[in-house]
């Protein structure tokens, strides 16, 4: 076997046919490993029938070369050779040298003699044959990687190509270069003496981290023949000494007394601690092959710090600080309540909780505003009465029936028409606890009675009363009675009442227009009269020469009696 450096034997035939080209202006042709190869000669530039002779032959080495086949323009081809060729060559009627079964060692120079005329030509081509990688493997795959030290992970072969191929390592797809971050490369191509076939392997020595823990390891190869090549990914145990531990508390939320409590101890080693100590408020209980400790029935009084720690590094620990929640109310009283109207009602309601908390009321599921006082029953007081506290998500009730008693009182006692005006309707308004009964003490059609509510029952009834009457309402229960009179007209009278009173009006009407027509007409008499008398009496003076008092004396007199009937007329 011989060991080649990893430059790779394909790029050393590449260079060497490179020079030979560049030297001699051979020609090469590729073939593929164990197919047929067509050699051609001389491109086909001179044709087959104006050849007198076609010729081939192959340089064996150190100078010599040895014969393969020939043919003359009227013959048939005629093979020469006696070795390894004999039973593997032909020539195609174009005159190029038909290869069967290419191996390795027929990278060589052929050369096609042709002879046309008087001129003999040679024309040389050189031959390589390439073979694809029969696969990928893996192998001396480590079994754990231990972070921060350099580890061989695994070895990549690829066998039986020609030339030799590349090889490169991924991890999560992604490639690896030699001389990176914790990784070491190493390549080696061997050399089959009989096939001549290469084989390369690739070693990978890698320093592992904690995210290398999922991580996929694979290697590909890269040939000049055919697609690339992958193995199957790898994924290795990454193991490290514990750095980091926390304690989970596992419970509901919120935590309640009653509830259980899972404590957790997860540390990151790996492999990962198995046996811990949990530190339970001054008690130390280790725990072996497991992780946890369960907290059954908790009550307030757990409520503090809990740590965690590894058995074998007591020193490595973690804590965690539980709480449990509770949250107490006491309400009084409770249950069925009664009392007497006028009576109080002292409440006392207490809250213990272990953190903010809102209390909310209600009165026959109606909220109320605030915390209802009862300094003075009433009937409307009655009622089922329910406090919710709330703290987060926890909540707790209590409640009280009332219910207030007493005698009864009627609080009104009314009546009206009926809408058609042919009856009267009767109304008694009472209040009281239980529901009084209601009775009249004339008979007449019940209208309807009013839900009991609140302590106040409204009861109607319709009459026809033909004679003024008066009529008494009675409401009464097992505290007591109450009765109330009200004085009911009769129908009849009413409507001769009201007839009378039409015609009184119209009377009264009829001496009012009367009266201030004789009032007009006895001031226009009496201003008629006053102008005429004293005309009369300037006109006396003038003529009489009487004196002027005399004059104001009668003037006197008259203004004195128009005054009086004035007087007269307005009463």
């Amino acid at each position: 076997m011989h060991l080649l450096s990893a430059g790779c034997l394909g790029s050393l035939v590449f260079l060497l046919g490179t020079i030979l080209r560049q030297v001699s202006g051979l020609e090469t042709v590729v073939g593929l490993y164990g197919e047929t190869l067509e050699i051609p000669c001389n491109k086909g530039a001179v044709k087959a029938e104006d050849a007198l002779l076609t010729k081939w032959k192959y340089d064996k080495g150190d100078g010599r070369s040895g014969d393969l086949l020939v043919r003359q323009k009227t013959e048939s081809v005629s093979i020469s050779a006696t070795d390894d060729y004999k039973g593997r060559i032909n020539m195609a009627a174009n005159s190029s040298l038909l290869l069967s079964d290419t191996k390795l060692s027929d990278q060589r120079t052929f050369t096609c003699m042709i002879v046309v005329g008087t001129d003999i030509q040679e024309y040389p081509v050189n031959v390589v044959v390439y073979k694809a990688p029969a696969g990928v493997a893996i192998s001396d795959k480590a079994q754990e990687l231990e972070i921060g030290k350099l580890t061989k992970l695994a070895t990549c072969v690829v066998k039986d190509s020609n030339p030799a191929a590349n090889i490169t390592w991924m991890k999560n797809n992604k490639p690896l270069a030699d001389g990176g971050k914790g990784v070491s490369i190493r390549a080696s191509v061997q050399v089959d003496p009989v096939s001549g076939l290469s084989s390369t392997s690739s070693t990978l020595e890698y320093s592992a981290t904690k995210e290398d823990t999922d991580a996929q390891f694979s290697c590909s190869a890269q040939h000049n023949v055919g697609e690339e090549l992958a193995s199957s990914a790898l994924t290795f145990t990454i193991t490290y000494t514990t750095e980091n531990i926390i304690l989970q508390v596992i419970s509901p939320q919120p935590l309640v007394e009653g509830d259980n409590v899972t404590l957790k101890c997860v540390a990151d080693g790996n492999p990962a601690p198995t046996s811990f100590n949990f530190h339970l408020k001054g008690d130390v209980i280790p725990v072996r092959n497991a992780n946890t400790y369960i907290l059954t029935h908790v009550s307030r009084d757990i409520t503090g710090e809990y740590q965690c720690s590894l058995i074998d590094n007591p020193a490595m620990m973690a804590s965690k600080n539980v709480t449990v929640n509770y949250l107490d109310i006491n309400l009084s009283p409770t249950g069925n309540v009664v009392k007497r109207a006028g009576e109080a009602l002292e409440l006392s309601f207490q809250i213990d909780s272990s953190g903010e908390s809102k209390v909310s009321w209600t009165k026959d599921n109606v909220k109320l505003d605030k915390e209802p006082k009862f300094n003075k029953l009433k009937y409307s007081d009655s009622g089922r009465y329910e406090s919710e506290v709330k703290m987060g998500a926890m909540s707790k009730k209590e409640s009280f029936d009332l219910v207030v008693e007493g005698a009864p009182v009627i609080k009104q006692l009314s009546k009206q028409r009926s809408e058609d005006g042919q009856h009267k309707v009767l109304i008694c308004e009472a209040e009281g606890s239980p529901k009084p009964s209601v009775s009249w003490s004339i008979n007449g059609t019940s209208l309807d009675e009013s839900p009991f509510v609140n302590g106040k029952v409204t009861h109607k009834i319709t009459v026809v009363p033909t004679v003024n009457l008066t009529v008494s309402c009675t409401v009464s229960n097992e505290f007591g009675v109450d009765m109330r009179d009200i004085n009911v007209s009769s129908l009849f009278e009413e409507v001769r009442v009201d007839k009378r009173d039409q015609s009184e009006d119209a009377d009264r009407t009829k001496l009012v227009v009367g009266v201030v027509v004789g009032l007009l007409i006895a001031a226009m008499v009496i201003g008629l009269a006053y102008g005429i008398y004293q005309k009369k009496s300037k006109q006396g003076s003038w003529k009489t020469g009487e004196k002027e008092n005399g004059s104001s004396e009668e003037e006197r007199k008259l203004e004195e009696k128009v005054e009086e009937n004035s007087q007269k007329a307005e009463v």
